[in-house]
């Protein structure tokens, strides 16, 4: 992962180079994908129901949108309207799922990468709606609504598809959204207004909203002591990200007045022995450890007990524009269930 950001995100010659060797292939994927859509827009591929409402979460690039917070958000809001949510996902060794358990206690939590299964899976253990997450290519499944989230940081990303650029599917894929949000965590309002304009315009009229993405607070890694954002402001931070975007973590700490340095790993790194001797002994010469919740899932259990403990970066999800609609297009999934409930 480390060496795709640097395939994507560099304008050096080496990394125009690369990319301009991998661009038949990167043309290629798009046709594929853009097959792959029309055949099922068409019907010539088959969708299977889940028998649940269903609600899709995803993104048209590789990681770092905010897509699993979004989700989260969702399923969190069903579940204070009453309703048991499920929550499913492919499952990249544990880390994302254990955050959404931690985030949405009340929600059944399915990792599987057989979708389908999954979703049958939750509806067993209770769930009356599926949060699919990452899943706005997952054209197998119907679903009921499907929601494609934007990063406003997107922009900084060269504009091709795998392998030589980020990008899943094109901007013309937001045609298919019932409903976009476009997620912005170091972009300014502005930028973040500048792309919902542009998206806007794509999806054909659809709901567009916007939600910032920050730091808004801390948590001791093993003790789980809560701590104000301002904690670090004024002190040397080392931030240690193992996800898509791990320059964005970067500047979100800065951004409260860190003086930061930053390791970066790839996504969903599943870190070595030596690797947490590595974040020790760096820990040493600063005030601070600061790591993703996503990283803090595998570090909990393994970090050196003589050790200071890690902070833990909590993200808070602000509604920017657009709430209202969002809460009225996740309100139209299950109004079937609301009838269903008023009767009894």
């Amino acid at each position: 992962m480390l060496i795709a950001r640097w395939l994507w995100s560099r304008r050096s010659a080496p990394a125009r180079v690369a990319r301009f060797a991998l661009l038949p292939v990167s043309f290629a994927f798009r046709i594929l994908m853009a097959a792959r859509a029309s055949g099922y827009r068409h019907r010539l591929l088959p969708s299977r129901s889940v028998g649940v409402p269903t609600v899709a979460v995803g993104n048209l690039t590789v990681g770092g949108s905010g897509k699993t917070p979004i989700a989260a958000w969702i399923a969190a809001y069903y579940a204070s309207r009453g309703l048991i949510p499920g929550i499913v996902l492919r499952g990249y060794g544990g880390d994302e799922g254990d955050v959404h358990r931690r985030l949405v206690p009340d929600a059944v939590v399915v990792e599987e990468p057989d979708r389908l299964a999954a979703c049958r899976q939750a509806e067993l253990r209770g769930a009356q709606v599926v949060v699919l997450d990452d899943a706005f290519q997952r054209l197998d499944i119907t679903r009921d609504l499907n929601i494609a989230v934007v990063s406003a940081e997107s922009g900084r990303a060269v504009p091709w598809t795998l392998p030589a650029g980020p990008w899943r599917e094109g901007w013309r894929a937001l045609k298919r959204a019932d409903l976009v949000v476009v997620t912005r965590k170091r972009a300014s309002l502005d930028a973040a207004t500048s792309i919902a304009t542009r998206v806007s315009k794509i999806a054909r009229g659809r709901p567009v909203a916007i939600a910032r993405l920050g730091i808004a607070r801390f948590q001791g890694l093993v003790t789980g002591t809560p701590m104000e954002a301002t904690t670090i402001d004024g002190r040397r931070v080392l931030a240690s990200a193992g996800i898509a975007d791990p320059d964005t973590f970067a500047a979100q700490c800065r951004a409260i007045g860190a003086d930061v340095r930053l390791i970066p790993w790839g996504d969903h790194h599943p870190f070595s022995p030596n690797d947490i001797r590595e974040l020790v002994l760096a820990g040493r010469r600063v005030d601070y450890v600061v790591i993703t919740e996503k990283d803090a899932v595998k570090l909990r259990s393994r970090w050196p007990g003589h050790r200071p403990e890690p902070l833990v970066a909590l993200l808070d999800l602000v509604w920017e524009r657009g709430q209202r609609g969002v809460e009225r297009a996740l309100n139209t999934v299950v109004m079937d269930i609301d009838a269903l409930l008023a009767g009894t």
